[in-house]
């Protein structure tokens, strides 16, 4: 099992999640994270940490954030490994509450 960060961080991408994972198994893109499944420990430590929700067990993946469990593992096998807090983006206030971000993500 492994925790998914979903289409929610896109654009948002807090990363008060990174400082408590054991492991360091968050990976970090242009505007958002995501974490490597096969290094994940399902320690749960992360999910009540992200302020917007973002990150899901996988057993409690909505139908319409599946193909971010792909995406993670595709992503973290291509961008650098983080561990540590860095301020979010000036306006990840203003993306929070918005819905259908998927288009926004950059590769």
């Amino acid at each position: 099992m492994t925790f998914v960060v979903t289409e929610q961080c896109i654009r948002c991408k807090y990363t008060d999640c990174v400082e408590v994972c054991p492991v360091d198994c968050f990976y970090e893109g242009p505007n958002m994270l995501v974490i490597n499944p096969d290094e994940c420990i399902d320690c749960a430590l992360c999910e009540p940490e992200c302020p917007v929700k973002a990150i899901v067990s996988e057993d409690e993946l909505p139908a319409d954030q599946q193909a971010f469990l792909a995406l993670n593992q595709e992503y973290a096998a291509i961008w650098p490994n983080i561990t540590k807090k860095k301020p979010a983006p000036d306006d990840a206030d203003d993306w929070q509450q918005v819905q259908g971000k998927r288009q926004y993500l950059e590769e």
